[in-house]
């Protein structure tokens, strides 16, 4: 049997970017923790705040954000609530903005499922370059297709993020076609595609090393909600 850890660190090292299937992810997860709550992680997207700062005016999107660090002892510390900011080289459509997102509850940060991803991130991307500490962001992101109006995952387009490394996580698609995942070379030529389709399908992207965009997601049904829940861990070093 392959390690996919391996793999994904192999993958990152040499094209910036892997894809894990689901249960490459939980084989990956399980090694540093368990998910089993996972459903009641899953849960915590339903319910959240509007986010208020997109520039094209889209109501489409979800979110909460949290912030941590790593200490020399390896343990993972949360910040205060604090607003997320990029500048506009990373992000065309919304930067130049301290953003002040919903925090993410206490009782989410500290579940089995949420612990287990961060410590996860934490071996994968150490591993890639070790000694350092990190600086780690949360977002917890659901990008809802409205009548009328395609969600946009990155309204932004094929961006990088500005931090080392990036891991999005898919919690749960609800009614949606499309959603594809593309990666890009710094000059514009695409590298791959997937579609993150099933509960903890992945993708792991190096962001000196390449670009990457999702395409709108819009609903099977209409009359339906359609919305599809990820989580994205970014880890920048200190």
């Amino acid at each position: 049997m392959t390690n996919p850890s391996s793999n994904a660190a192999a993958d990152l090292a040499s094209g910036g970017f892997a894809f894990l299937d689901s249960e490459g992810t939980k084989a990956w997860l399980a090694k540093s923790g368990s998910v089993a709550d996972w459903d009641q992680f899953a849960a915590s997207w339903d319910g959240m705040a509007l986010d208020e700062f997109m520039a094209d005016g889209g109501r489409y999107r979800r979110r909460r954000y949290g912030v941590f660090h790593t200490e020399p002892s390896g343990s993972i510390v949360r910040e205060p609530h604090q607003p997320h900011y990029q500048t506009t080289d990373y992000n065309r459509l919304n930067g130049g903005v301290a953003r002040w997102f919903e925090a993410t509850p206490d009782a989410v940060v500290g579940s089995q499922s949420f612990q287990t991803v961060l410590a996860a991130c934490h071996r994968l991307f150490g591993a890639l370059a070790p000694g350092r500490e990190w600086h780690i962001e949360t977002h917890q992101f659901r990008i809802e297709a409205n009548p009328g109006e395609a969600g946009q995952p990155t309204p932004e387009g094929s961006h990088r993020d500005g931090v080392d490394f990036v891991l999005v996580l898919m919690i749960r698609r609800e009614n949606i076609r499309s959603g594809v995942t593309t990666i890009h070379a710094p000059d514009g030529s695409r590298l791959g595609e997937f579609t993150l389709a099933q509960p903890f399908d992945a993708a792991l992207v190096d962001d000196h090393l390449v670009f990457h965009g999702v395409t709108a997601v819009e609903a099977i049904n209409p009359a339906q909600p359609a919305f599809r829940d990820v989580l994205v861990v970014t880890f920048r070093a200190l």
